[in-house]
């Protein structure tokens, strides 16, 4: 079993300082694509692309995942997010999201597996859910499986909630880049802040490899930087 890279940080301002590091290093060595997330954690690493004066005009990116039902106009989309965050600020050669509103959901998972054969990620960015997932990659999602249609956890729907005005109105069901396509990333950078996260970074990084765990399989990729606060932190011996 390799040993993951923890950097504790004092909060997620410095842990999206530390990560812009390591993005600004693979970049400087010559890497140009990027495996992005969405959600709360990122919000500051992407502060800190904008604000820099590094220039991504060359540079690809590639989206864990996108909720099924939601076109890149829709404000709680991942496409809108990624355009709001970074892309409307910091333009990339291409940026890479799975099409939401794809008539054959099948068929879009193909597609996005051709992308990401084609695009070979350098550096992807990831977050974490309190029940351990990776992407929209749930509990007991093997750790085979490329692109595919996930139907999402009850806690899942619940901690998205907050950005929607109900329950009724967050989607059920995702596209997501599957945990043999992210492992395929030459570099990984997770990010956990908050002390909802400090069980699901416990299992991690010192569990168990299993399904039941899909970030635990990090602990087999050879270049894992886990950055995390001290909330996140705590329950680490």
């Amino acid at each position: 079993m390799r040993k993951m890279k923890v950097v504790k940080v004092t909060n997620a301002n410095e842990g999206g300082q530390k990560a812009f590091e390591l993005l600004k290093d693979c970049l400087a060595q010559g890497k140009k694509t990027f495996g992005l997330a969405t959600g709360g954690t990122p919000e500051t690493l992407y502060q800190e692309m904008v604000k820099s004066d590094l220039d991504f005009s060359d540079c690809v990116s590639v989206n864990l995942d996108e909720y099924v039902g939601l076109g890149g106009e829709n404000e709680q989309s991942y496409r809108y997010y990624m355009n709001d965050h970074l892309f409307n600020h910091k333009p990339f050669k291409e940026t890479f999201v799975p099409n939401g509103l794809a008539e054959d959901l099948v068929a879009e998972c193909a597609r996005y597996d051709e992308v990401i054969a084609t695009h070979p990620i350098d550096f992807q960015v990831l977050g974490i859910g309190e029940n351990g997932h990776i992407g929209f990659n749930e509990p007991g999602t093997s750790f085979d499986v490329t692109t595919h249609v996930v139907d999402l956890t009850p806690s899942t729907i619940s901690a998205n909630q907050r950005y929607f005005a109900s329950r009724e109105e967050v989607p059920t069901q995702a596209l997501s880049m599957g945990i043999k396509s992210i492992m395929q990333s030459k570099q990984i950078v997770l990010l956990a802040f908050g002390e909802k996260k400090a069980d699901a970074i416990k299992k991690m990084v010192e569990g168990p490899v299993t399904p039941d765990v899909p970030a635990s399989v990090l602990q087999n990729h050879p270049n894992v930087t886990v950055i995390v606060d001290k909330e996140a932190a705590s329950k680490l011996n």
